[in-house]
């Protein structure tokens, strides 16, 4: 039942566009696999073969450690109303900070503030739709707005002094880049 394409169709983009939740997996070549749902208003079609998601402040920062020794990234989004599908995107990935010179541009594309911690600029490789026929329907999402309210509590100062203690390595120890928005 699982099909492949090269890029993101109409159909595809309009399936990821209508889903509230998204999932991201990463892996360094040793260590801990990071698999992390995500939500908010974090994620943008670029292109056929482009995506870009906000990477808001977290408890742990996998992701981009991970992309610092291997590019590898998994994006999957599973459809909770009646019509049932999974979608993944395959490809490779990198994390635009504060720093970088593309972060104006891309940082853009989204709603935040202060929470906003690295934008991920994915290049699409290969798309894969399944029927979803085992994932349960849901009949409402809404959005939490707990971490826009804890991070505007904190400020943009606080939340530099968050990420140097709890974002600066993944759990196996590698470093995340994060001092870039330092």
């Amino acid at each position: 039942m699982a099909r492949q394409f090269p890029r993101i169709g109409l159909g595809h983009q309009a399936m990821i566009e209508a889903q509230k939740v998204f999932f991201v997996a990463t892996a360094a070549e040793t260590g801990r696999i990071n698999l992390s749902p995500k939500g908010m208003d974090s994620l943008r079609v670029l292109g056929p073969n482009r995506l870009a998601w906000l990477n808001v402040t977290g408890s742990g920062n996998e992701t981009a450690g991970h992309l610092r020794q291997s590019p590898r990234m998994t994006l999957m989004w599973c459809s909770f109303d009646a019509t049932p599908m999974i979608l993944r995107v395959y490809g490779t990935a990198r994390a635009v900070h504060r720093r970088d010179a593309d972060w104006d541009a891309l940082a853009a594309l989204f709603p935040g503030g202060p929470e906003k911690r690295q934008v991920f600029d994915m290049d699409v490789e290969m798309v894969q739709t399944s029927c979803g026929y085992a994932v349960p329907m849901a009949d409402e999402m809404t959005e939490r707005d707990t971490l826009k309210t804890w991070a505007a509590a904190r400020g943009a100062d606080g939340i530099r002094a968050y990420w140097a203690e709890t974002n600066a390595e993944t759990l196996d120890g590698a470093p995340t880049g994060i001092e870039r928005n330092l």
